[in-house]
């Protein structure tokens, strides 16, 4: 699963890596949360009709356009790449409307032993970073959402796999990160052969990612600095554990 991740890296180091037509100019972002905007990459077309990749804020947290009333839908922030081909809220999507989230790191609470019982110890969060510093990319599907009034959201989630080795000490899924070279073949949605793009979701290689125990700031929202991202103890790969919960919308 991923629930919260962050965007602190330079806008032009952004820009450098996903080559998108815009030149926005944000502000970090240390803890990013469902239902906030966020941005994604899409392709699109130039002013001369060429395909090009383009910048665009969307609501994080996808809703189909069979949805009738949002509050009647449960809260999609996460799907999983196994059935994307299967499920109605998700199936034509996959085939025509895949993007990129722009990212630079995530967040994952690993919990002790004894889980959510009365007088276990609280959950370890960690954030997780590319080793090599860079952004990151993962795996997204948006949608257009249009309502009974008339008025329209665009909307999307991230793509989730099973953890790869070093992620299952902390949790059973992570999300599907796509590099560089592959980003066209994620976001080609004119090629008719899905599975092109099936391939991709799979996980990490192990060496990919460092986990860092950070504190308990990133828990609330609401706290959206720096600090979030103090480090409590080295980075380090986490003692495997077998996963003892899966999230019902991951």
């Amino acid at each position: 699963m991923c629930g919260r991740y962050a965007i602190t890296l330079p806008p032009d180091s952004m820009r450098a890596l996903f080559r998108y037509v815009e030149q926005p100019n944000f502000p970090p972002r240390y803890n990013i949360a469902p239902t906030q905007p966020v941005p994604v990459v899409r392709m699109g077309r130039d002013a001369a009709g060429v395909k090009a990749r383009h910048f665009v804020l969307v609501r994080w947290g996808f809703l189909p356009g069979f949805v009738k009333d949002p509050k009647d839908f449960p809260l999609v922030i996460n799907a999983r790449s196994e059935t994307l081909g299967q499920k109605p809220s998700f199936r034509n999507a996959f085939r025509r409307r895949r993007c990129l989230f722009i990212a630079d790191a995530f967040y994952e609470w690993r919990r002790p032993p004894g889980g959510k019982r009365k007088g276990a110890p609280p959950a370890q969060p960690f954030m997780i970073r590319r080793r090599d510093g860079a952004p990151m990319a993962f795996a997204g599907l948006w949608e257009g959402w249009t309502g009974p009034n008339g008025e329209e959201l665009d909307t999307a989630c991230i793509v989730t796999t099973d953890a790869n080795g070093a992620m299952a000490a902390i949790h059973d899924r992570m999300p599907v990160i796509l590099e560089p070279e592959n980003f066209d073949r994620w976001l080609d949605c004119d090629d008719p052969d899905e599975a092109k793009a099936g391939r991709l979701m799979r996980p990490a290689p192990d060496d990919t990612l460092e986990f860092i125990p950070i504190g308990t700031a990133v828990n609330r929202v609401a706290n959206d600095g720096p600090d979030v991202q103090t480090a409590v103890g080295p980075a380090d790969r986490p003692e495997p554990r077998t996963p003892e919960r899966r999230d019902l919308f991951d």
